[in-house]
């Protein structure tokens, strides 16, 4: 990564979590109904061979960290966590009744907001809620956020209990400055004793997020909170870069000036450094923005080239429909995408009224699903070809042209019918993507929609 790279290739880009990203969907042609339609027709394909994928978005939290993009509701006020999950378990029976069998469940990820600002015992009667009319796949895949400092003992022992395996801890920086910046005050001793009680318990996968270009954040920080995350050793990290989007998250973001954030020149610093200490220390590179010991079942998906990528990021267990759970959780049929309300008590009236609180969508046409299977390709095995003629589309020709320069610059190599992306063309995967999508390419919006790239 050159300076003369990132000062190019450092523009707004999508991080691809889905394909039309959200700005791109077409909420016109979108509706219920519809929605409705798309999940019997996947669920009916796929529920019996492999399972569906549940997300569920737990969105409360005791405090506002400056850094965080997600849909949050800061309360100390723990009387909401009953109302919500019986909102939660209210949602879910609507999707039973239109389920043709029952559904048999692959993965399970509770995200956030804090999910351990939730009570053990609480998270205990939402799952055994779900899985009174539901079945647990063989070898299932089931995870959570855990907030470190307040994971306790018994959210551990009783998500473990309930068939979790896998957690992973944002850790961001350890750095007291930088913590007082993102108002997360994090000592590493709370890491540890997450950690440590997770593996005593029998997880087989911890994950630690580490976030770089943080407000006031420096190089050596980065040294240092990788270094002691090496004292640690979790399975996976996810080493990603700061998204900084206060025009869409508003005040939350807007806890500093933007002069306290790092260059792009030095978050590039930031990211060679880092990753040569992971590689180092037996961390491999999968896909973009995260790293896995090679026993991890991650890297396993990577070089069988199972690797997916959907709402909850990078997964080993690919299932045709994910559904979404909660305030602003977004479900995923594969043919159409469905987001519910944002806001907390707008969903649970809605849900109240035995409505399904789906606020807005998009429904994939033709060129989309091609288009959206050469991004995953490019995004999971960091390759993608057009020899099938089915995974070719009208605007292929232009795609290739505009990547031209990338190939000069070394970042892919362009063959007769495929494209493969090289070491040195990693950091700029996004890039790499925004080529193959069109409806970016058609449309390119006047104002920022999302954070740089670099």
């Amino acid at each position: 990564m050159d300076s003369n790279l990132i000062t190019k290739y450092n523009v707004p880009g999508p991080r691809y979590t889905s394909y039309p990203t959200v700005p791109y969907w077409n909420n016109e042609k979108f509706s219920l109904s519809e929605w409705i339609k798309n999940v019997v027709q996947s669920f009916s394909e796929s529920n019996s061979s492999e399972g569906i994928s549940l997300y569920i978005h737990l969105p409360f939290c005791e405090s506002l960290c400056t850094f965080c993009g997600c849909n949050k509701r800061i309360t100390k006020n723990h009387k909401v966590e009953t109302p919500y999950l019986e909102s939660l378990l209210k949602e879910w029976r609507l999707y039973l009744k239109i389920f043709p069998e029952r559904p048999i469940i692959k993965e399970l990820h509770l995200g956030g907001g804090t999910p351990t600002f939730f009570d053990a015992d609480n998270l205990r009667l939402l799952l055994k809620g779900i899985f009174r009319d539901a079945s647990m796949a063989k070898n299932p895949s089931f995870s959570f956020e855990g907030h470190p400092n307040n994971t306790s003992a018994a959210h551990l022992q009783t998500l473990y209990d309930c068939g979790f395996t896998r957690v992973s801890y944002g850790v961001q920086d350890y750095n007291p400055t930088v913590q007082v910046a993102i108002r997360r005050i994090q000592p590493f001793v709370n890491v540890k004793n997450a950690t440590e009680k997770a593996r005593e318990i029998g997880y087989t996968s911890i994950g630690h997020d580490i976030i770089f270009g943080l407000p006031f954040q420096k190089k050596e920080h980065i040294i240092y909170t990788i270094e002691k995350t090496k004292e640690l050793m979790p399975d996976r990290i996810a080493f990603y870069s700061y998204a900084h989007v206060p025009w869409i998250k508003g005040n939350g973001q807007r806890g500093f000036k933007e002069i306290d954030l790092p260059s792009a020149t030095e978050k590039s610093e930031m990211y060679k450094i880092g990753k040569r200490i992971l590689e180092k220390a037996g961390y491999v590179e999968i896909g973009m923005d995260h790293f896995a010991l090679t026993a991890d079942s991650l890297h396993k998906a990577a070089e069988e080239k199972k690797l997916h990528r959907n709402f909850m990021g990078y997964t080993e267990s690919k299932t045709q429909l994910m559904i979404g759970l909660g305030v602003s959780a977004i479900g995923d049929s594969w043919y159409s995408f469905g987001q519910n309300s944002k806001n907390v008590e707008e969903y649970q009236d809605l849900v109240e009224q035995q409505i399904l609180p789906i606020y807005r969508g998009h429904i994939l046409n033709k060129e989309d699903l091609v288009i959206r299977k050469h991004i995953l390709n490019l995004m999971c095995t960091l390759e993608t070809s057009w020899k099938n003629k089915e995974l070719q589309f009208e605007e292929l020709s232009e795609a290739l042209v505009s990547l031209k320069e990338m190939e000069a610059d070394g970042l892919v190599n362009i063959e007769k019918d495929c494209l493969i992306v090289n070491e040195k063309g990693r950091p700029f995967v996004r890039n790499i993507c925004m080529a193959f999508d069109i409806l970016l390419q058609r449309s390119k919006p006047e104002t920022q929609l999302f954070s740089m790239t670099v």
